[in-house]
């Protein structure tokens, strides 16, 4: 009997109180396509899974994980998939719903995932990195990578409850062009999130009421919002502070981001597709009643410094099965091995292909309706899976047709 190649599988939806309430979450709202799924209008709706990671396993409709039916049918991963990631799939794609900001976090690399997990297991439950992109679908902010020294800099001498916090010999040697940027840069950092709780405590409340008084300056007006809205969400946070440090990054629906492992960011709100390495491994810091590991995080961070906007990673054409690239999809390609992303629109009617890809894959619809391959798809917040060397033809129906595809291939 020939093994299915293209079918849909069951993604599982999570509620923590991050999310976004009821069917104004994304996530929520594609959970619905599962006819178990019951949609609670009050419950917070943070994230669907699609994938083989064992705490929120896709599963066939049948009920079959989706992992056990590979570990079945290793020829739905490819030979070379297989030879290089086990009869595991590499990536997790997830949607996130974002209400409340996450928690000031960053995941570590490999050779460190490795040391914590055999350190910590109970905190640090699996060996694998986390390199991460997300994808906008409504309007999205988070916090993404130090910002500029100079901006930094600027904020030390402007916002006296910020320079409260750190050290003046940290702060003076930030602002003097300092021969080794990053080790000055790691000591501002360390310094703010080590600070005495009760000095944070402080100088957050004289900062709040100043901002709630209207008595930002200029400087400062790019952030006193978001400070205020922090402040709000995580009462007493040191996390606040970070609008002075950690650039905010706002991407438009279809604009993307790429978070390289031991980089620091935070999403703060909109609905994201997110693909990552498939790894569970977070070192938060900040905004978080979780579990903090601060000392590990000050010593694990890059601290690359830089523009919001070199946080950005621009899409590119989709090489069909010719030279010429598909019009209606555009790739999502960073610089790792485990996963890219596609994004296709297609307009009612219309058709558009996707080449054989040498790799597993999963797609979710998000909007529309249609067929691919000669199957129907109904609705949004459909999940499928395509079995490597299967090229795919998708047709919209009168609502156009609207996904994304997470895949692998091994050059």
């Amino acid at each position: 009997m020939t093994t299915q190649t293209v079918f849909r599988i069951v993604a599982g939806a999570n509620s923590y109180d991050w999310g976004k309430i009821g069917k104004n979450s994304k996530a929520g709202q594609y959970a619905r396509a599962d006819p178990e799924f019951k949609l609670q209008e009050d419950k917070p709706y943070s994230e669907l899974w699609m994938g083989t990671h064992p705490t929120l396993p896709s599963k066939l409709q049948s009920g079959e994980k989706l992992y056990d039916h590979l570990q079945a049918h290793p020829e739905l991963l490819g030979d070379k998939v297989h030879k290089q990631y086990g009869g595991n799939l590499p990536f997790l794609f997830k949607v996130l719903a974002i209400e409340k900001a996450l928690s000031i976090q960053a995941h570590p690399n490999k050779k460190l995932a490795e040391k914590l997990h055999k350190e910590r297991p109970d905190v640090y439950k699996d060996d694998n990195h986390k390199p991460e992109m997300a994808i906008a679908i409504t309007p999205f902010s988070g916090f993404c990578n130090f910002r500029p020294l100079s901006k930094i800099s600027t904020f030390l001498t402007s916002v006296p409850e910020f320079a409260s916090l750190i050290p003046a010999q940290a702060a003076s040697a930030l602002s003097s062009s300092p021969s080794d940027p990053k080790s000055a840069l790691r000591d501002v950092f360390g310094a703010l999130m080590s600070a005495p709780s009760d000095q944070i405590q402080s100088a957050l409340d004289q900062l709040i009421k100043r901002y709630e008084s209207g008595g930002a300056t200029p400087v400062e007006s790019e952030v006193a919002d978001l400070a205020q809205t922090l402040a709000k969400q995580y009462p007493g946070d040191v996390g606040v502070f970070c609008v002075f440090l950690l650039n905010v990054v706002k991407l438009n629906p279809g604009e993307a981001m790429f978070l390289q492992a031991d980089e620091p960011h935070a999403y703060i709100t909109g609905d994201i597709i997110e693909c990552m390495a498939t790894s569970d491994n977070v070192v938060r810091a900040g905004l978080t009643p979780k579990l903090r590991d601060v000392p590990t995080l000050i010593s694990m961070l890059t601290y690359n410094s830089g523009p919001a906007d070199a946080q950005r990673m621009e899409p590119k054409p989709f090489k069909g099965e010719s030279s010429d690239s598909d019009s209606y999809t555009t790739l999502y390609d960073p610089p790792i091995p485990e996963f890219s992303v596609l994004l296709t629109d297609v307009p009612a009617g219309k058709k558009a292909s996707h080449r054989a890809l040498d790799g597993p894959s999963i797609f979710i619809v998000t909007s529309g309706n249609g067929n691919v391959s000669g199957q129907e798809i109904k609705s949004e917040g459909e999940v499928w899976f395509v079995g490597a060397g299967q090229s795919l033809e998708f047709t919209a129906g009168s609502e156009g047709l609207l996904l994304y595809r997470a895949f692998v291939e091994v050059a």
